[in-house]
């Protein structure tokens, strides 16, 4: 029997759902149905000929956004600053950096924006500044007076700094105030981006007058980033080292000290409650018993980012040992466990990449895999899970990693753990790999718009290169083209908005299936009297698949047909398969 899917009819529910209906009780939030996008705006779209993105070029593509069917846009940071960590090292909260353009610009994109129904976040960034703060300038100017205490200045051992942590992007945390010998100042990224001190009271107080200063401008809410680190562990304790640098990671402290619920709860109540503001909170390491503390009618946040079935690559290993792709059966798993414990607790935002990984095109898919049905397999996973979905620019037309050449990497953390690499006895080739596989410019490589000069991107040089396969993967190229990934992102959407599932597809109970067959993504969705099951082949084998339950029709696939004999569903190469219980 064969299902077409241009013919999708929608059927009487028979199906009750026996699991937990918590969810059809909770309070529903003015974001639980909505679909999000991020804005890497260096990248997205340069309108001025600097070959740098700016305001303008996310102005000039709302309406292709609002066709696409976001709702919400967060922008990576676009205030003033050195650009040292691209924008993530702020000299001044209150400004925006002109490589973007002005205030003016800022809330032209908030009213239009507006028009089109859309909602804005911006990054938050406040466990650290730039170093060319005026508060940093000050502090280091008089370590010892006033602003010396809005960030952490401590005595060293003899010259040495004061512990043996590691900053996230290598070397010390810790750096020396110029001009003396045995004060230092913790860095929990580079050495140009101090650590804030919440401890301080003031500095809290000047932090949540600007956030609520950017709310009265009419932003919807923030993601809000590094916000595990703000909180320290004030013993200063030295750590058992894990390298040969005799340090330690500084994030085996982030979670562990208790404290951050006050500081998270008061930026909540003070700043976020009084708008009702989406928060995003970039919040890694939360353990299953306390995540209800962090998201839920009562957390920090309105959603984290389900960052684990990301990473599975990475656990337990060493980043030089990382497997590349990430192994199926480590991500089916973790997603598995991380829907199950969140079900308990709130919502996540689910994601496949951001400016921070490498592209999920070729973190999930194996280069020879690469294409249409695997990337659309992918998206429709990902999507159908319960959790509010965001896609990152340029996933919808499926871009993917750079081939790099060391000398083009523009990201500080992928320049210091390549020398790393290489003082662990790795040869260059060997580190070159690596670094081309993991590297956060893979995610910062311009937006792909056409197969013109630099992708469409910018009439002058970018400030980055472009991917190389921007003449075939490209939004005007597959904006004609009704089999392109990005019209099937279209209809998924569309899918995932309909009257007729968006309430199952937010609200539902998520349940594995098949968890014992190989390479095959499955699970139910139940909400009230309504069911879904979806089925993934995430391979190059055809398989066959026995169906455990009756159905009623498919009502969404990203083949043209699907074919099931008698009771076996035949599933080709990356074939999904969404049917109506």
């Amino acid at each position: 029997m064969e299902y077409n899917n241009s013919i999708i009819q929608r059927t009487k529910c028979k199906y009750r759902n026996n699991g937990n209906m918590e969810d059809e009780n909770m309070k529903k939030k003015w974001w639980h149905n909505k679909i999000a996008y991020q804005i890497y705006p260096k990248s997205f779209l340069d309108t001025n000929g600097d070959g740098i993105g700016d305001i303008e070029g996310i102005i000039n593509k709302l309406d292709y956004l609002k066709d696409l069917g976001i709702d919400i846009l967060w922008i990576s940071p676009m205030y003033h600053s050195p650009m040292v960590d691209n924008g993530y090292d702020i000299s001044d909260y209150y400004a925006i950096d002109p490589m973007f353009g002005t205030m003016e610009d800022m809330k032209r994109l908030i009213d239009e924006a507006k028009k089109r129904d859309m909602y804005l976040l911006m990054d938050l960034v406040v466990n650290h500044c730039s170093s060319q703060h005026e508060w940093f300038q000050k502090a280091m100017a008089d370590p010892d007076g006033e602003y010396g205490t809005y960030f952490y200045i401590k005595e060293g051992k003899n010259g040495q700094p004061p512990t043996n942590w590691r900053s996230y992007f290598g070397g010390s945390v810790w750096e020396k105030v110029p001009g003396y010998e045995n004060k230092f100042y913790l860095h929990s990224f580079a050495k140009e981006q101090p650590d804030l001190n919440w401890e301080n009271e003031v500095v809290r107080e000047k932090i949540y007058e600007m956030i609520c200063w950017w709310m009265d401008q009419g932003l919807s809410g923030f993601r809000i980033d590094a916000i595990m680190n703000i909180k320290k562990d004030l013993t200063w304790s030295d750590l058992k080292p894990d390298g040969p640098d005799g340090l330690a990671d500084v994030y085996k402290i982030t979670g562990k000290v208790e404290g951050i619920g006050d500081f998270l709860m008061e930026m909540k109540h003070r700043c976020f409650e009084p708008y009702d503001a989406l928060t995003v909170g970039e919040a890694m390491f939360v353990k299953e018993d306390i995540l209800s503390q962090f998201i839920g009618e009562d957390g920090y946040f309105s959603t984290i980012f389900a960052f684990e079935p990301c990473h599975a690559y990475r656990k337990g290993k060493n980043y030089m040992n990382y497997d590349w792709p990430q192994p199926f059966d480590e991500w089916r798993e973790e997603t598995f466990h991380n829907q199950e414990i969140v079900a308990k607790a709130g919502f996540e935002a689910n994601i496949i990449e951001n400016h921070d990984q490498p592209r999920g095109a070729s973190l999930f898919i194996p280069e020879e895999d690469y294409g249409f049905y695997s990337l659309s397999a992918l998206a429709t996973i990902i999507f159908c899970e319960r959790g509010l979905p965001f896609l990152y620019q340029g996933q919808e037309i499926g871009m993917s990693n750079r081939r790099w050449k060391y000398d083009e990497f523009n990201d500080l953390e992928t320049i210091n753990q390549y020398q790393i690499a290489l003082k662990a006895g790795m040869s260059k080739e060997q580190a070159l790999e690596i670094a081309r596989h993991h590297s956060r410019d893979n995610a910062r490589t311009p937006m792909q718009w056409s197969s013109e000069e630099n992708a469409g991107f910018s009439k002058a040089k970018p400030w980055m290169p472009v991917n190389e396969n921007y003449k075939v993967v490209n939004v005007a190229e597959e904006e004609k083209e009704y089999g392109s990934i990005l019209n099937f992102y279209k209809r998924l959407i569309a899918f995932y908005k309909s009257e007729e599932y968006n309430e199952i597809l937010t609200y539902g109970d998520f349940r594995p299936m098949y968890e014992k067959e190989d390479h095959i993504f499955a699970y139910s969705r139940s909400y009230g009297c309504q069911k879904l099951v979806l089925i993934c082949n995430f391979s190059s084998k055809e398989k066959d698949i026995e169906l455990s339950e009756d159905y009623e029709n498919v009502v969404f696939v990203n083949y043209e047909q699907t074919t099931v004999i008698g009771n076996t569903l035949k599933m080709k190469p990356y074939e999904c398969v969404i049917y109506e219980m």
